[in-house]
C-alpha cells in the first residue's frame, strides 16, 4: 500500500513540475556535451588551415612545397591577410625547359652514341672525305668496344648523299632508338662544299628553312638528337673571307641545324679551304669530334654552356646575332619578278610571254636591278662535268648532246624507236632542253647527278634567239666531228646537216625555261617538228604549253609510294602536281598527240602495279604509252639510289607487262591495243583505238601535213586533232615484227647473245 503511495504522490509532482524538470534536464545535456564537439570541430579545423607564418618559418622549406610536375613552374599569390585561405597555385610551361630539351627530361647519362654522316659532292672529293671521316669514326668505335666497359660507347656510323635521300626521312624528325638498343642516341654530321651554282645544297637548305617554319611541326623537330656538327669545304681564291661567301653554304647549314635542334651543336663549325689546308683542317676537326663522341657516350650530355661548343647557350646572344645576320641576308637576297629580269644578251622582255607561277615570286625588285647568278657557270665543276659527259652547254642553262642512235643511224646500222612508232630518223634529229636544271633526282637519270637542281626559276634568263642558234650551232658542230668514224654514209651525213626535228628531252625540265613558247615557235618556223618531254610536276607550265608534234609526260610510277622512290621530286606536293598534269593531258588529248612514258625499273615499278598505271590512263587518256626497260648507266649514284643491272628489266618481262596492262585496260573498255615495238631499244608502244583505222595502226606523223595545218591555225584560226596529220605504220615495225628498219643492218656487239631471236640491248 505504501509503495502506491510513492507512485501516485511521483505521478502527481511530475505532472505539477514537469516543465521545469525538462528545461533543467535540457540544460544538463548541452552543457555536457557541448564542450565535446567543440573539441573535435577545432581539431579538423586546424588540419586544413594553413600554417601560421610563425609557424612556417620554423618548418624545413622541402616539407613546406608540395611536389611538382615537370615542365611546370609554381606561383604563389597571397590573399590579403585579414581572410584566410589556401594559397593559389598556378602552372605555367617553363620556357627554359623547352629551350633546354638537355635539361629538361632528355637522356643523360652513359649511351651509345650512333653518328650519321651526311655529305653532298659533285666532283666526288668531298664523298672521298666523307667516306675517310666514316672509316675514322668507325674505328674509333672498333677501338672503344674492345674495352670492358659496354654500358657506353661510339657506334659504327652511317654515311648518305644529300643527292640520294628523302629528307623527309632524317630532317622532319630525329631518328629512334632500335627495339634492341633504347640507350642509343644519334649525332649528325655533316660535309658540304660550297658552290657558286644551284646544287642539292641548296634544295636541301630550302627543305630545312621550310621544316623549321612549318605550323604543323614544331620549331625544334631534331631536338632529340644527342648533337650535330658541320665542316665546310670552300675555295679562297674565289671567295677570300667568310664575309665573301668562303664555307658560306656550310656556315648556313650549321645556323639552320642550331634552330632545328634546339642549338644542340656538339663540335664547332669547321672550315677548310678545298685547294690549301683542307685536308689538315678536316683531321683537325675530325679528332676534336671524335673526343667529343665519346664524352658524350659516356656522360650522355653536351656540357655546361660552353659557348658555340654544345649545350644551349645561357644568353641570347647566340640567337640576337642569328637574327642579325637572317635580316642582313634577307636585305641583300632580294628576289625579282621575271618581269624584271633582263636577258644575258640585252633584250628585253617581251609583251605577252608566259611567266609560269612556278617561277615567280611575289616581291619587286624596286628600282634596282639585281645581279642574278647562272645556272651553270663556265667556271663551276657542274660545267666541267657535263661538258666531259659530251653536252654543249649554251648560253648559261642550255645544253646540246648528240644521241648514240644519230652515230647509228649515220652509219646504216639503225635508228632509235622513234624511226619505228613515229618515222623520226635519228641521224635528222637535235636532242636539246633550254634548261639544264629538273626538280626531279630520278634514281635512272643518266645525267650522273651533276646538273642542278630546284623547283623555281631564280637564274638568270638567256633569250630564246641566243638559244635556239646555239643549240643548232652546237649540234652541227657535233655532227661534223663525225665525218671522220668508220662506216658514216655520205648521203646520211649530207642529210644531217639538215636538222628536221627536235627531241626536248636531253636532261632537266624543259617547261621550266620561262620563254618555251617562244623557243617552240622558233623550231616550228623552220620545220623542226617537236617532241617535248615533261616531268608531271608542272602543272601551270604544262597548262599554257602551246602547241607542240607530241607531248611527253613521264609517269614512272603507279602510287604516290613509287614515285617518291624513283623520282625522288623536291617538290612536297609532287603527287598532287602529278595528279593536275594527267588532268591537263586529258583536256589537251583532242589538240595534241599525247603520250605516257613508263620507265619500268624491276624491284621498284613493275610488280603488282599494272592496275595502278591502269588507273593513271584512265585518268588522262593519252593518245599514246610509251613502255621501255629502264636503261643503265653504271653509275655509282645510281647505285647508291639502290639501282643496279639487276633492276633492267629483260625484253620478255616488258612484253609480259605490256600485255597485262593492254589486258587490263580491255577490261575496262578503254580500247588500246598494241600498234607497234622495237625491241632493240626494249621498248613497246600501245596506242589508242582512234589511230587504228580501216585494221591498220596509224601511229607515225605526216610532218609536213603537221606544218600545213599549223600554218592554218596561225593565219585562218582553224584548230586541228592529232587524227589530222596521222600516217600508217610500217609493217616492220608491227607488234611482232621487232622493229628493226630492214634498210639498215643488224649489228650484233654482244658475243653472248648473237643467237638469240630478240636481244637485250641498252640504248638510250
Amino acid at each position: 500500500m505504501a509503495d502506491s503511495s510513492f507512485v501516485q504522490a511521483l505521478l502527481e509532482t511530475w505532472h505539477n513540475h514537469r516543465i521545469p524538470i525538462i528545461f533543467f534536464l535540457g540544460v544538463l545535456y548541452v552543457s555536457i556535451r557541448w564542450p565535446i564537439l567543440y573539441r573535435r570541430a577545432k581539431r579538423q579545423s586546424s588540419s586544413t588551415l594553413p600554417p601560421s607564418p610563425r609557424l612556417e618559418s620554423a618548418i624545413p622549406r622541402e616539407k613546406v612545397d608540395a611536389p611538382i610536375l615537370d615542365h611546370l613552374s609554381v606561383t604563389t599569390v597571397d590573399k590579403p591577410t585579414s581572410k584566410l585561405g589556401p594559397k593559389r597555385v598556378v602552372g605555367n610551361k617553363d620556357r627554359r625547359a623547352s629551350r633546354h630539351p638537355q635539361k629538361a627530361g632528355a637522356a643523360s647519362g652513359p649511351s651509345f652514341i650512333k653518328p650519321v654522316i651526311f655529305f653532298a659532292s659533285l666532283t666526288a672529293s668531298t664523298e672521298a672525305h666523307a667516306r675517310w671521316l666514316s672509316e675514322q669514326l668507325r674505328a674509333a668505335a672498333q677501338e672503344k668496344s674492345s674495352g670492358s666497359n659496354q654500358e657506353w660507347g661510339l657506334l659504327p656510323p652511317e654515311i648518305y648523299d644529300l643527292s640520294e635521300i628523302d629528307f623527309e626521312d632524317h630532317f622532319i624528325s630525329a631518328p629512334k632508338p632500335p627495339p634492341n638498343s633504347p640507350n642509343t642516341r644519334y649525332v649528325y654530321c655533316f660535309l658540304i662544299p660550297t658552290y657558286n651554282i644551284d646544287t642539292i645544297i641548296d634544295t636541301f637548305l630550302a627543305h630545312l628553312d621550310e621544316t623549321h617554319n612549318d605550323f604543323r611541326i614544331d620549331t625544334a623537330p631534331l631536338s632529340n638528337l644527342a648533337g650535330y656538327s658541320v665542316f665546310g669545304f670552300g675555295d679562297k681564291e674565289g671567295w677570300p673571307t667568310e664575309d665573301e661567301g668562303f664555307c658560306s653554304q656550310a656556315k648556313e647549314l650549321d645556323r639552320w641545324m642550331a634552330k632545328l635542334t634546339g642549338k644542340k651543336r656538339a663540335y664547332p663549325l669547321g672550315l677548310g679551304d678545298s685547294k690549301s689546308d683542307g685536308v689538315n683542317a678536316l683531321k683537325d676537326w675530325t679528332s676534336g669530334l671524335t673526343e667529343i663522341l665519346l664524352e658524350i657516350a659516356e656522360t650522355g650530355g653536351l656540357g655546361e654552356g660552353v659557348a658555340g661548343s654544345g649545350d644551349p647557350l645561357e644568353s641570347d646572344e647566340e640567337s640576337a646575332a642569328e637574327d642579325e645576320g637572317e635580316t642582313s641576308r634577307k636585305k641583300k637576297q632580294t628576289i625579282v619578278d621575271l618581269e624584271d629580269i633582263n636577258f644575258a644578251g640585252g633584250a628585253k622582255k617581251r609583251k605577252g610571254d608566259p611567266l609560269p607561277v612556278d617561277f615567280t615570286t611575289v616581291s619587286k625588285a624596286g628600282n634596282s636591278q639585281p645581279v642574278l647568278k647562272e645556272m651553270v657557270p663556265s667556271t663551276s665543276p657542274t660545267y666541267a662535268s657535263l661538258t666531259k659527259q659530251g653536252y654543249t652547254i649554251v648560253g648559261s642553262h642550255s645544253g646540246v648532246k648528240i644521241c648514240r642512235w644519230t652515230k647509228s643511224a649515220l652509219r646504216g646500222r639503225g635508228s632509235c624507236y622513234k624511226y619505228s612508232f613515229y618515222g623520226i630518223k635519228s641521224h635528222l634529229c637535235m636532242e636539246t632542253t633550254p634548261s639544264l636544271s629538273c626538280s626531279n633526282k630520278c634514281v635512272f637519270c643518266w645525267r650522273h647527278g651533276t646538273n642542278p637542281v630546284g623547283t623555281t626559276w631564280r637564274w638568270k634568263v638567256d633569250p630564246p634567239e641566243m638559244i635556239f642558234n646555239g643549240v643548232k650551232e652546237g649540234h652541227y658542230k657535233k655532227i661534223k666531228m663525225l665525218k671522220g668514224v668508220p662506216g658514216v654514209r655520205a648521203e646520211r651525213f649530207a642529210e644531217a646537216m639538215r636538222i628536221r626535228h627536235c627531241a626536248l628531252s636531253l636532261v632537266g625540265e624543259p617547261i621550266f625555261y620561262p620563254h618555251i613558247n617562244e623557243f617552240l615557235g622558233m623550231l616550228h618556223n623552220e620545220q623542226i617538228s617537236s617532241f617535248l618531254v615533261c616531268n608531271a610536276q608542272h602543272p601551270d607550265q604544262l597548262a599554257t604549253l602551246n602547241r607542240v608534234t607530241q607531248l611527253y609526260v613521264s609517269i614512272d610510277a603507279s602510287n604516290r609510294d613509287s614515285l617518291r622512290r624513283i623520282d625522288r621530286p623536291l617538290h612536297r606536293d609532287f603527287w598532287e602536281r602529278f595528279q593536275r598534269c594527267l588532268d591537263i593531258l586529258r583536256e589537251k588529248r583532242h589538240v595534241q598527240r599525247t603520250v605516257f612514258r613508263l620507265t619500268l625499273v624491276k624491284g621498284f615499278n613493275v610488280e603488282d602495279e599494272v592496275k595502278g598505271y591502269a588507273d593513271l590512263v584512265e585518268k588522262g587518256l593519252p593518245c599514246f604509252i610509251e613502255v621501255k626497260g629502264v636503261t643503265y648507266c653504271g653509275t655509282s649514284s645510281s647505285a647508291g639510289a639502290g639501282l643496279t643491272m639487276r633492276n633492267v628489266p629483260y625484253y620478255e618481262e616488258v612484253i609480259a607487262f605490256v600485255v597485262a596492262l593492254k589486258d587490263e585496260l580491255e577490261r575496262r573498255g578503254l580500247g588500246y591495243g598494241i600498234g607497234a615495238e622495237h625491241a632493240h631499244s626494249c621498248c613497246i608502244l600501245l596506242a589508242s583505238e582512234r589511230f587504228h583505222v580501216d585494221g591498220k595502226w596509224h601511229t607515225r606523223i605526216d610532218y609536213d601535213r603537221f606544218f600545213e595545218l599549223l600554218e592554218k591555225e596561225k593565219t585562218e584560226g582553224i584548230s586541228f586533232r592529232p587524227e589530222d596529220y596521222m600516217r600508217e605504220t610500217e609493217e616492220w615495225a608491227l607488234w611482232g615484227n621487232g622493229g628493226f628498219d630492214p634498210n639498215d643492218q643488224r649489228v650484233r656487239t654482244k658475243g653472248k647473245n648473237k643467237d638469240r631471236s630478240i636481244e637485250q640491248v641498252t640504248p638510250v
